[in-house]
């Protein structure tokens, strides 16, 4: 595990409260129980989950997980999110802790039909970058204040975040989370998405072994 430096992160204006606790009920699961909470988004309208385990204290075991709907409804091996779901998920379970599942961040923010449309393109060797950037798209969209603003609910301020994504680590910091461990979640990697992994590395600095 690595620690993370807090200084690089700091944020003067911590951001309004937009979120509106829904509701909460305990959910048996194949990774085991867990008390899952809903949350609103009133900047968006989307609905996340705190998916709890235990009672999560200072430096809680955090993931902040983003919706893939072709790697965890349909086992889709172009990327590695299922597979990061479950490990979350099981790791929470033995070291108490909260998964966010941020809604609203299918294919790094730019929706479902888009990220088929860029898929269509890497078909034909375009890497997942500049697929995006041929559609007009961003590389990356999504936005965490949600996901601070749900673990200030919970009572969790920091954290040990379990990522690859160093812009994760950037966005949660500025918005008042202290990162004080990154916990790596290298899983999920097949000769389907070994390219996808490897521009994720080299162009958009994700802590993967080369």
């Amino acid at each position: 595990m690595t620690l993370v430096d807090n200084n690089a992160v700091t944020h003067e204006h911590q951001p309004k409260r937009h979120i509106i606790m829904e509701a909460e009920t305990t959910v048996p699961t194949s990774h085991g129980s867990f008390v899952f909470r809903s949350y609103l988004d009133e900047w968006t309208g989307d609905e996340h989950l705190a998916i709890i385990s235990g009672v999560p204290g200072a430096q809680a075991l955090v993931r902040v997980h983003s919706e893939c709907a072709t790697g965890e409804i349909f086992g889709s091996l172009k990327c590695e999110c299922g597979p990061q779901l479950d490990a979350a998920l099981d790791l929470i379970k033995q070291h108490e802790g909260v998964v966010i599942y941020m809604r609203g961040h299918e294919g790094r923010g730019i929706g479902l039909a888009n990220k088929l449309r860029a898929y269509r393109l890497q078909e034909d060797g375009v890497d997942t970058v500049d697929a995006n950037r041929q559609l007009g798209l961003p590389d990356d969209s999504r936005d965490y204040t949600a996901a601070a603003e749900i673990l200030k609910d919970l009572g969790v301020d920091s954290v040990k975040l379990l990522t690859n994504n160093p812009e994760k680590i950037k966005q949660l910091g500025a918005l008042g989370i202290k990162i004080v461990d990154r916990v790596p979640l290298i899983v999920g990697a097949n000769p389907e998405n070994s390219g996808y992994l490897e521009v994720k590395r080299a162009r958009m600095g994700h802590l993967i072994e080369a």
